[in-house]
């Protein structure tokens, strides 16, 4: 049933700013009008409620909610190839599920809509996204040599994925691991498959010191040079670029390309922190994502959102540099742009999807509700979602899911942490 939701106060974007304006929307068919039959709909009452587009998390790994605080505080190199990798190789697939499902949960109770998945397990990660609502864009992690030698695997396991779960909140999305993962021919490979298929393509990139100093001795180019080289680049997601050059931001733009942040675990890895300044002034699109819990160790936008700001307020010395506003569009606007969807996702506009979530404007972090823009960067956590809804549907409402059994799941995922860890 269409849904008309009042009395609520709903943060638009004009003019490349959020605004707080008291407006009524109409949910027809899963898309936001501002008109409507009455007699036709459902009233949401959103008293002391803020509407919001829901977050865009543009990387994540959401199987990885089992490893969560399980290898903190060790270097990058013992993190993922003598703690995550290792337990990786062993779990088995179906177990992948109530991975996922716990990070469905936390993405949902945190106020995400969308998320941009690269998992191992083939169908798991689509599954868990499907029987719980979210909008997701979901990728099989590539390695290898050749697409049709020992990469052959997984592309099978992406296009079988895509085969049969694709649909209007379900897309695709090419995902090379890395350029220290993947050959240069299979990069170049992939790149063409994705132009074939009509897909978008994401990778891992320059996210250490240790990566761009590989690089540049086996290859005497930098992991960016390296991904263009391939025919990559171009129009592509790029994960972390925590360590990037001048030379290579400029060629990152003339791309086109995005470069998804992820400050909490670069940070926490040790790999240092992004050169947004230099990235935002040479005019390439910037969003966020958190990695996954293995190395976050949270799924929670707010928090991304947070770190992002006063980190590089920090950095730079400069307390009007990345305002609340701009890491809000980050976190919306500019992940739909990355994601080709602009002016259907990450705003509240005529004709977009309703992919909306609302806070609780009560809640004692937002409360007194002197600016409820920049308390979404600096006040909230994350609790004060109150409902969400994806497609025009609710997922989430009072606190309560509606879609996943939090019990079942969280008995399974503790079942698979003694089976495992």
């Amino acid at each position: 049933m269409d849904k008309k939701i009042i009395n609520g106060l709903v943060a638009e974007y004009e003019n490349g700013r959020f605004n707080a304006v008291q407006k009524d929307i109409y949910v027809i068919g899963g898309k936001i009008s501002f008109s409507g039959d009455d007699s036709q709909c459902e009233v949401i009452d959103a008293k002391n409620r803020l509407i919001m587009p829901g977050l865009i998390n543009m990387h994540t790994h959401a199987y990885m909610c089992l490893f969560r605080n399980y290898a903190d505080d060790v270097s990058f190199d013992e993190w993922l190839f003598r703690r995550i990798m290792p337990v990786e190789d062993v779990i088995e697939r179906e177990d992948a599920y109530w991975m996922n499902m716990l990070g469905m949960i936390e993405m949902i109770e945190s106020g995400t809509t969308c998320f941009s998945d690269m998992h191992m397990f083939e169908g798991q990660s689509c599954k868990a996204a499907k029987e719980a609502g979210l909008r997701a864009y979901i990728g099989r992690g590539l390695v290898g040599d050749d697409i049709g030698g020992d990469g052959a695997g997984r592309i099978g396991e992406m296009l079988r994925e895509k085969a049969e779960y694709e649909s209007d909140t379900i897309k695709f999305i090419v995902s090379p691991h890395a350029i220290y993962s993947c050959s240069e021919k299979l990069l170049s490979q992939v790149a063409e498959l994705a132009a074939k298929e009509g897909l978008l393509k994401q990778t891992h990139l320059s996210e250490s010191v240790k990566e761009v100093e590989d690089c540049y001795e086996k290859h005497g180019i930098s992991p960016v040079e390296l991904l263009d080289r391939a025919g990559f680049l171009e129009d592509s997601i790029l994960a972390h670029c925590a360590q990037v050059s001048e030379s290579d931001i400029d060629l990152i733009r003339r791309r086109n390309a995005t470069v998804v942040t992820n400050p909490a675990s670069n940070a926490k890895l040790g790999n240092g922190i992004a050169p947004i300044k230099a990235i935002r002034e040479k005019g390439v699109n910037i969003s966020i994502g958190t990695d996954g819990c293995s190395s976050n160790n949270t799924l929670n936008m707010f928090r991304e959102m947070s770190l992002l700001s006063l980190m590089h307020k920090g950095v730079e010395r400069d307390c009007t540099f990345l305002s609340a506003n701009d890491v809000l569009t980050m976190a919306t606007v500019n992940a739909a742009k990355a994601l080709h969807r602009e002016g259907s996702l990450g705003i509240i506009a005529e004709g977009a999807c309703a992919d909306l979530i609302f806070l609780d404007l009560t809640a004692s972090s937002l409360f007194p509700n002197n600016d409820v823009i920049t308390a979404l960067c600096y006040s909230a956590n994350g609790s004060e979602v109150a409902s969400v809804m994806v497609n025009g549907r609710l997922l989430m409402k009072d606190r309560e899911l509606l879609t996943i059994d939090r019990e079942r799941v969280y008995s399974e995922v503790g079942r698979l942490a003694k089976k495992y860890l």
